[in-house]
C-alpha cells in the first residue's frame, strides 16, 4: 500500500517527494528540508538531520521515514525503527545508486513514471557531458579545519561524470589536507560549495594562489534528485570553462 503520511529527514529527498506530486503526503521534515521554496513551508520541521526530534515524529504516526545514511544519525535512525516505523534508508554514492533511489521513492509512492521520466532525463545530462581529458579539480568541503571532497561519494561521481578528476579521489569521503597537499596535487580548479560550509568570495581569494577558485551552489554536488539533471548541465559547462 502506497504510503499517505510521510517524513522526510533528507532535504534533496523531501525535494524529490514534491516533484514526483506526493508532497502532499509529507507530514513531517528537518529544518533544512527548504525545497521547494513555497510548498515545504506548509510542512512542519522537527529538527535538523542529525537531531531531529524523535518523540514528535512518532507521534506523527507516519507510515514511512526517508533517511539517509549519511546525513541521519544511526541512533535515530534505529529509535525511529525500535518504535515500530518504516524506514527507508537510503545511501547513494554513484549517479546510478541516486537514480535508483529516485526510482524506488517513485515506486513506492505511485510515482513510477515520473521517476522514470527523471532517470531518462540524467541519463540524457550525463551522455552531453562535453568529450575531453579530465579537468583536475579540487573541491573543499569545510575551511577550518580543512577538508576537501575524496573518493566513494555522490560529490565525486557526479564530478567525474561531468568531465573532471578529483585530484582527492584515491583518498577517504571527507579527507583533511593542507594547502600545501592540494598546492601538489596540482589541481586547475578549486571547487567552494556554499554548503556545508558556506564559502563566499572571501575565501575563493584565499584559496587562488593554489589554482582558480569558484564559489558554486552546494546543492550542484550534494542534492540528488530532480535538480540532477540540471546539475550535471551546470557542472559540466563550469569544467569545461577552465579545460
Amino acid at each position: 500500500m502506497e504510503p499517505q503520511r510521510i517524513v522526510s529527514l533528507v532535504p534533496s529527498l523531501t525535494e524529490l517527494l514534491f516533484w514526483l506530486g506526493v508532497g502532499e503526503r509529507v507530514v513531517g521534515r528537518t529544518k533544512f528540508c527548504t525545497e521547494p521554496a513555497g510548498d515545504v513551508e506548509r510542512v512542519p520541521a522537527f529538527g535538523g538531520t542529525k537531531d531531529p526530534q524523535i518523540d514528535r515524529i512518532v507521534a506523527l504516526n507516519p507510515d514511512l521515514v526517508v533517511a539517509n545514511k549519511e546525513e541521519n544519525r544511526r541512533e535515530d535512525v534505529e529509535a525511529l525503527q525500535a518504535a515500530g516505523l518504516r524506514v527507508l534508508l537510503t545511501d547513494p554514492n554513484t549517479i546510478a545508486e541516486a537514480v535508483e533511489t529516485m526510482l524506488i521513492i517513485g515506486g513506492i509512492t505511485g510515482a513510477e513514471e515520473k521517476a522514470r521520466s527523471l532517470a531518462l532525463d540524467v541519463a540524457l545530462a550525463v551522455a552531453a557531458a562535453p568529450p575531453g581529458d579530465p579537468l583536475p579539480v579540487c573541491v573543499a568541503v569545510w575551511h577550518s579545519p580543512l577538508m576537501v571532497l575524496g573518493g566513494e561519494s555522490y560529490g565525486n561521481a557526479i564530478l567525474e561524470a561531468c568531465g573532471a578528476r578529483n585530484v582527492f579521489s584515491g583518498q577517504p569521503r571527507y579527507p583533511s589536507a593542507t594547502r600545501e597537499e592540494i598546492r601538489e596535487k596540482g589541481p586547475h580548479l578549486i571547487l567552494l560549495p556554499d554548503e556545508p560550509f558556506p564559502f563566499d568570495q572571501g575565501h575563493a581569494r584565499a584559496y587562488s594562489d593554489l589554482a582558480p577558485a569558484r564559489v558554486i551552489d552546494g546543492k550542484l554536488l550534494w542534492w540528488y534528485g530532480p535538480r540532477m539533471p540540471g546539475s550535471i548541465r551546470e557542472l559540466s559547462a563550469l569544467l569545461a570553462e577552465h579545460r
